[in-house]
């Protein structure tokens, strides 16, 4: 089934309404998709959307009004480390473009490197650092596979990331945000690397995403929900039931911060 033939799909069961925003929930966060006024679709009704392949997530897309915003939410996400595809997200995102979104927020579970930034709190992604070295755009034919990656994070969303976690009296600081293919954690070794290198956080999943996003046009914003200090930095023992233990913490910041965003955008 071609993505026209899905979106007409999609479009037949939730309506023909433009979408405003597309939204990509990260681990601990799925159930932010339950909360969306419209219809939810099981991925497994879309031919050619990823399966759930890591738990923690709530693998099903759903489109309606969140604080008077029409959304798209993709309730989880496939990862790099799953089958070795990095475009693995690429339908998805050509869908969200087809309905209408012109922007997507993104969302993961991040290991900090920062003590100003522990678990429990956000980060808002102001750049990144490709250290897996994959790209979902390797095997395009076209000269568009050549992105600009500049402002990746578009600075509009992002400040205005920033000003509704002010409103919501919730501390955003802002970094660069690592990606490494998983499924393994870092060793302490490299996160001491990535650290020299740049980056204040570190994850599994979003790069791929972004440089999709860009490819395709849309607008992009980021929040890592901060779960671990990164292998090294602390006594804890990391393990992706400790992730999932550890996101609610800073999931219900993130829900606040994202619905005040979405409730400028009416």
């Amino acid at each position: 089934m071609t993505a026209t033939d899905l979106t007409a799909l999609i479009q037949s069961r939730a309506g023909n309404e433009p979408v405003k925003v597309g939204l990509i929930l990260g681990s601990g966060l799925g159930h932010i998709a339950d909360t969306v006024e419209g219809t939810a679709i099981d991925y497994t009704e879309l031919p050619g959307f990823p399966h759930a392949g890591v738990s923690g997530h709530n693998p099903k897309l759903v489109i309606g009004n969140l604080e008077g915003t029409r959304v798209a939410v993709l309730g989880g996400r496939a990862h790099y480390y799953e089958k070795g595809d990095a475009s693995a997200m690429r339908l998805p995102l050509e869908i969200l473009k087809a309905l209408g979104a012109t922007e997507i927020l993104l969302t993961n579970a991040a290991g900090s490197f920062r003590k100003d930034i522990p678990p429990g709190d956000l980060m808002r992604i102001s750049d990144h650092i490709n250290f897996s070295g994959r790209n979902p755009l390797i095997g395009e034919p076209s000269d568009s596979r050549f992105v600009n990656m500049t402002d990746a994070y578009d600075p509009t969303i992002a400040a205005a990331l920033s000003e509704a976690a002010q409103a919501e009296g919730i501390d955003l600081l802002h970094g660069t945000y690592a990606w490494y293919s998983g499924p393994s954690f870092e060793t302490p070794a490299e996160i001491r690397a990535l650290h020299i290198l740049g980056a204040d956080a570190v994850g599994m999943s979003t790069v791929p995403e972004v440089i999709l996003a860009r490819f395709l046009g849309l607008k992009v914003g980021a929040i890592s929900t901060i779960t671990n200090m990164a292998a090294g930095m602390s006594d804890e023992v990391l393990s992706h039931e400790h992730t999932k233990a550890m996101a609610p913490k800073g999931a219900a910041k993130l829900e606040k911060i994202l619905r005040r965003y979405l409730a400028t955008r009416t």
